[in-house]
Formats: structure tokens, sequence, C-alpha cells
């Protein structure tokens, strides 16, 4: 009987909305450890169900699906004195992009914004996608 409640609720559900999705973002940054929140200094974050266009062309992108989130700003290590008219740095996520990659992988969404938001993270403190990669491959 637990199983077809389990089932029925899905039922009724709808998939999460750019509010929620922000709220899953927020409560991963949340869990993060103060310390790493303390140096991550000033953030925003921003949930939008695809990339702007220029993103796309910018970054060579063969779909909007093709990007899950985007770190906007300069890196920690070369804040220093702010450029007039400089906006805060940001973190984006991509709503579309993220339910369709959680679609097709066995992996809980609030995980997934999580790894997607860190991973952006890593690129406020200035890391490239290699130097995360090989910091996941020796964390293993």
């Amino acid at each position: 009987m637990g199983q077809l409640d389990q089932t029925s609720d899905w039922g009724r559900r709808l998939a999460p909305s750019l509010e929620e999705l922000e709220s899953l973002a927020l409560e991963a940054y949340a869990a993060l450890p103060a310390e790493f929140r303390a140096l991550s200094g000033e953030i925003r974050f921003c949930v939008a169900d695809f990339p702007e266009e220029d993103v796309i062309e910018e970054m060579g992108l063969e779909s909007q699906f093709d990007i899950l989130g985007l770190f906007e700003g300069r890196a920690v290590g070369a804040l220093g004195t702010p450029v007039t008219g400089e906006m805060p740095n940001r973190i984006l996520l991509y709503r579309r992009p993220i339910l369709d990659y959680w679609a097709e992988h066995e992996e809980s969404l609030g995980t997934l914004v999580g790894h997607v938001l860190i991973h952006e993270i890593g690129h406020h403190f200035g890391l490239s996608d290699d130097d995360m990669e090989a910091l996941e491959a020796a964390a293993d």
C-alpha cells in the first residue's frame, strides 16, 4: 500500500518552479560550512528557465540544454577594487536543463542542484572545470 501512496503522490506533482529551484539552491548553500560561505563573500543566486542567447553563443553551446549553471562576475582572487557600475557576482541556475539532466540520471534533485551550485562557486573561487574535475577525482 505504501508504494501505491507514493506513486499517486507523483501523479499530482508539477515540475518545480523557478522559486522552488531557487529555494533548493539556498538550502544547499546554507548547508555548506560557515567558513566556506564566509570566504565566498557576496553572491546572488538567480534561476532562469534557460540561458540567454548571448550566453549560448559566447560559450559555443549546441543547445540551450548544454549548460546547467553559470558564474558571472570576477573570481574572488581578482576582486580588489570594484569597477564603477560593476554588478555583484551571481550564480545562475538553469531550471529546464537541470530538470532534463535530473530526469536522465539517478540523483535527487536537491543533490543535483547542490552539485551545480558548488561547481559554480568553484568558478567564483577562480577554479577551472579541469581543476574541479581533478579535485573531485582526488576526493573519490
